[in-house]
């Protein structure tokens, strides 16, 4: 009884909380995609046309913006757009607040706000002029911070009950990392740890916080190539040929725990090492990405006011 008991408590701690979050989020990746893929494929012949051909296309009445496909897609770019206000609204409403874990709408909210764009340039039959024009790059800027804030949200470390981790509880978990490293060299016989090479505190602190992005950026970016040499080099060249050139977890689950463990305290270390430059390029972001939303929403809310009002007919 105790033995089944055990094993059931093994089962247990084994099942990982994040699976349907990741499952869901896959989801509406898929359905985005899904989206765009439909639109693209029906709209291909009549977007690539020039303004002067368009009005000749059987698919004119319906794909122009004013038409019954565009005015529609234009009420999906408005949804899109409201949904996406949901995530900063949440930090202001305390009801809402309570609904889910941040960081899981900070990642529906990058969904969001990349299908945004795509949706309102097929409304636009990727005619860009005017209030509408602006709107749209606007949005874009919006995008393209949006990701680069998700990037720094992900640098700064935090806690099961999502609150922020003091640099002391960062050193410590280290130190028990570095400690568990050390063993597995031991039974290994090779050091995992030399799969990453990071700056010295003191270059971090000469550097700009445009260049201390840039490098945060590329020490992630080789980091598969890194660990596909480590695989190439100690579980031979079949092994790593079937594991699509050791960019996937080999059959060798020494080596891949050795891994694993030396990726987890290579990524803490880094994090520790651009604490400070991750929270002042954080702080700076904001003061980036806002303004850009908040003038998306006041020319997107002009560009509808103009475009009912005057009627147009596109």
């Amino acid at each position: 009884m105790s033995a089944t008991a055990g094993l059931g408590t093994a089962v247990l701690t084994r099942v990982d909380p994040e699976k349907g979050h990741r499952t869901r989020l896959l989801l509406a990746w898929l359905l985005a995609a899904a989206v765009v893929l439909v639109i693209a494929g029906y709209g291909l012949n009549y977007y690539g046309l020039s303004a002067a051909q368009r009005p000749f296309s059987p698919k004119h009445p319906i794909l122009r913006p004013s038409g019954s496909i565009g005015i529609k897609l234009g009420m999906l770019g408005v949804l899109i757009f409201f949904l996406i206000y949901l995530y900063p609204l949440r930090m202001k409403w305390g009801w809402l607040g309570k609904q889910g874990n941040s960081r899981h709408w900070l990642d529906f909210h990058v969904v969001l706000g990349t299908t945004a764009p795509i949706i309102i340039a097929f409304h636009a039959s990727f005619k860009f002029g005017n209030i509408a024009g602006m709107a749209f790059w606007s949005m874009m800027a919006v995008t393209l911070s949006g990701f680069v804030g998700r990037y720094l949200y992900s640098q700064i470390p935090r806690g099961l009950s999502a609150a922020q981790l003091s640099k002391k509880e960062m050193e410590d978990r280290e130190e028990a990392l570095q400690k568990e490293l050390a063993e597995q060299k031991a039974t290994l016989g090779f050091c995992v740890e030399a799969l990453y090479h990071l700056p010295t505190a003191d270059e971090v602190a000469k550097t700009t916080m445009f260049a201390s992005l840039l490098s945060m950026f590329l020490i992630d970016f080789k980091r598969p190539y890194q660990v596909s040499r480590v695989r190439l080099q100690e579980a031979g060249f079949g092994p790593w040929l079937r594991s699509f050139c050791g960019l996937v977890a080999t059959g060798d689950l020494k080596l891949e725990r050795a891994i694993r463990i030396a990726q987890k305290q290579a990524s803490l270390s880094k994090h520790i090492l651009f604490l400070t430059r991750t929270e002042q390029v954080f702080r700076l972001w904001h003061v980036v990405h806002r303004p850009f939303s908040y003038a998306f929403a006041i020319l997107a809310i002009l560009h509808i006011g103009v475009a009912l009002f005057m009627g147009y007919r596109l």
